[in-house]
Order: structure tokens, then C-alpha cells, then sequence
């Protein structure tokens, strides 16, 4: 291995880190205090369908979860913002290209049932509102 090369990360802690992202908020905190490069670490579920553990967390509207990846450094994106209810940054997002209304997360969920997983109705509203743009 050269000097800029990492070592890869163990394709099973991957994958298992984003299942549990899912909804295991205790097991989130324990794999990433024992591994942070699971912080940014992508799982491809095959066709190119990759998922982070903030992209777990946002479409099953685990907001705590989503929170604490963010508070460690994960990027926000507008899965984030919008199931954290981020609203000023959702509206951002919806300026700086309004066509991100229509944007889908892993697995093909669209942006807005992100929004109602995350129990954000003001959000929601939000989307709505841009949709016949």
C-alpha cells in the first residue's frame, strides 16, 4: 500500500452500519465511536442504489439519529435538511435549483416522504408548494 493509499473499510461493517442506521440508534453511536470512518462510509444495495447511514436515517425519518451523524461531521444534504426540518436550508436548496423538489434518496424514496417520515409538515407544505413549478 502506498503512502496515499487508506486501508478500505470491511464491506460488512459498511453494510451493517447502514442497516442499523436504520433505526438502532445505540448500536449507530457504539460502530461509529469504534469506527469513525464510518461516518461517510456508502453501502451499493446493487445498480448503483448507495446509502449512507444519514441517508438510512433520512427516508426512515430517524430524525435523533440523523442529528447525531450531522453533530459528527456527516454533510448535510437536502435528505438531511429536510427530515431534520431545516427549513431555511430546505428553501436553499429548493433556490438554488428549484427542480431539487423532486430529488430521491436511496432506494428511489422521493424527497418529500423524507419530509414525512421525519414528521416535518411544515416542510411538507414546502414541497408541496414547489412541486407544480
Amino acid at each position: 500500500m502506498s503512502q496515499d493509499e487508506k486501508p478500505r473499510l470491511d464491506p460488512e461493517l459498511v453494510e451493517e452500519f447502514v442497516r442499523i442506521s436504520h433505526a438502532d440508534f445505540d448500536r449507530v453511536k457504539e460502530m461509529l465511536e469504534a469506527e469513525p470512518g464510518l461516518l461517510n462510509a456508502s453501502w451499493d444495495w446493487g445498480a448503483g442504489d448507495f446509502e449512507t447511514g444519514l441517508g438510512a436515517a433520512a427516508h426512515m425519518g430517524r430524525t435523533e439519529i440523523a442529528e447525531y451523524l450531522l453533530s459528527k461531521g456527516a454533510p448535510m444534504d437536502i435528505f438531511a435538511a429536510v427530515v431534520t426540518g431545516r427549513i431555511e436550508l430546505v428553501r436553499a436548496f429548493i433556490a438554488d435549483n428549484p427542480d431539487v423538489v423532486h430529488a430521491k434518496g436511496a432506494h428511489g424514496i422521493p424527497l418529500i416522504v423524507h419530509a414525512k417520515q421525519g414528521g416535518q409538515a411544515e416542510v411538507v407544505e414546502l414541497l408541496k408548494s414547489h412541486e407544480v413549478e
